[in-house]
């Protein structure tokens, strides 16, 4: 019984560090993939370089072209999105 006494303290440590921790991380990062994997033409984003600019394609899963100023577009990596500004709406159908 003795032993079982010494690691009750590692496993209420572990506890609390995964719900202080490792949890709220595993959100965000599910969270950021959401908010990338939603990226589309018109949305207003931030960059992690501090770069804002407007989306104007969405080249493939892995990159978009961001438009930083009148007729300047430069390639960025999705997963370098940290921030969407506007979002736009999807089109509406046409048949309404």
């Amino acid at each position: 019984m003795q032993g079982f006494e010494s690691i009750i303290p590692l496993i209420l440590i572990f506890g609390i560090m995964y719900f202080l921790l490792i949890r709220p991380q595993q959100k965000k990062l599910k969270d950021h993939q959401a908010m990338v994997a939603a990226l589309r033409r018109g949305d207003q984003v931030i960059t992690q370089g501090g770069i804002v600019g407007k989306v104007t394609k969405v080249r493939d899963d892995q990159e978009v072209e961001v438009e930083i100023a009148e007729g300047v577009k430069v390639r960025v990596v999705k997963a370098t999105v940290a921030q969407v500004l506007n979002k736009t709406e999807p089109a509406a159908d046409a048949k309404s």
